[in-house]
């Protein structure tokens, strides 16, 4: 989450007219993320999350907010999409200088954002990726991927001189190496559903070891159910600094307990864990070297996504040595 579009007190008095969530007594913007405009809403009745979308086109939209209720409905602690007076799920806004935008406004959910996930912590958030593929198997709606391998291939053309001459020439290889390797590795077969696409710990909030709360929909896409778990393991659990096997074992058997892994989807785990990472890696480079304007921005280091490739590159075997890892410390859990 960002601020990149501002909001006055009479613009969100305004937008907040045709819902019926009270009168407005304080709102401020969230500047953690890199996608969207968002800000708290505290009113009379409650807190909420307004968001204003900023990169996709409003014919995407409704796919989001369906999902959002489908899951809801579906039992996954997800926001709820607050209707307006006519029934519809989006606002229109006009900025002062006359640009139109689309947002929504959602539930804010109780609980945290956590800098470090323990491994119970870990545990309930596999559980909770579990549960949000399981629910979406059902849903009608359909979307394809917004970074396959088109979109990789074009944007790693587009980072490669800046790539360059900021970080070397080496890692402009070592991109186009990796986007050569994804290119000839393509599984079938495996087993699809919703997947969150950004997994990451600012999207989950936790009332004590507990995941209370799946937040930021907006990167979901049908997509093979492993690759959401690769995303999710680089992003709380693969720290080339210290011993990660533990800990992406601890989320991977939270999942398990609900939704066990196929031979197939473990085999196909290593070349997802080294996809996803090249894949944020680009994301951030292509961020870093075509930054967008705004009040409260959030740019990653792409530096973090490019050790992560490097350490499941040199280590093939850390999906096995995981499922050995989960077939040891947690056989008392599984379901």
């Amino acid at each position: 989450m960002s601020v990149y579009t501002q909001l006055t007190t009479t613009d969100v008095r305004r937008i907040l007219a045709d819902y019926q969530l009270g009168e407005l007594h304080s709102f401020q913007g969230i500047s953690a993320g890199i996608e969207n405009s968002n800000f708290f809403l505290n009113t009379d009745k409650g807190r909420y999350v307004l968001t204003i979308f900023e990169r996709m086109s409003v014919e995407e939209l409704p796919y989001f907010m369906q999902l959002m209720l489908h899951l809801a409905a579906g039992g996954l602690c997800c926001p709820q999409v607050q209707l307006r007076r006519n029934h519809e799920s989006l606002f229109t806004f006009t900025d002062a200088a006359g640009r139109l935008h689309h947002g929504c406004i959602v539930s804010c959910l109780p609980g945290k954002v956590l800098p470090i996930l323990n491994i119970a912590q870990l545990y309930s958030a596999g559980q909770a990726l579990a549960r949000l593929h399981l629910a979406a198997r059902d849903f009608p709606m359909r979307r394809a991927s917004p970074s396959d391998l088109n979109w990789l291939t074009a944007h790693i053309e587009a980072v490669l001189p800046a790539t360059s001459e900021r970080y070397g020439q080496s890692c402009s290889e070592q991109l186009q190496q990796e986007l050569r390797t994804q290119q000839q590795q393509q599984p079938e077969g495996l087993p699809q559903s919703v997947i969150h696409g950004d997994f990451f710990r600012d999207n989950m909030l936790f009332s004590g070891d507990e995941i209370s709360g799946v937040i930021d929909l907006y990167y979901a896409h049908d997509a093979p159910c492993v690759l959401d778990i690769a995303i999710a393991i680089n992003a709380l659990a693969t720290d080339i600094a210290g011993e990660e096997r533990p800990r992406a074992a601890a989320f991977v058997a939270g999942y398990q307990q609900l939704r066990r892994l196929q031979q197939e989807e473990w085999s196909a785990l290593p070349g997802l864990l080294r996809l996803a990472a090249l894949r944020f890696w680009v994301s951030r480079l292509y961020d870093a070297c075509f930054p967008r304007e705004g009040d409260m921005t959030t740019i990653l280091d792409p530096e973090e996504y490019h050790l992560k490739l490097l350490f499941h590159q040199q280590h093939p075997d850390f999906s096995r040595q995981l499922r050995e890892h989960i077939s040891k410390e947690f056989a008392h859990h599984a379901s």
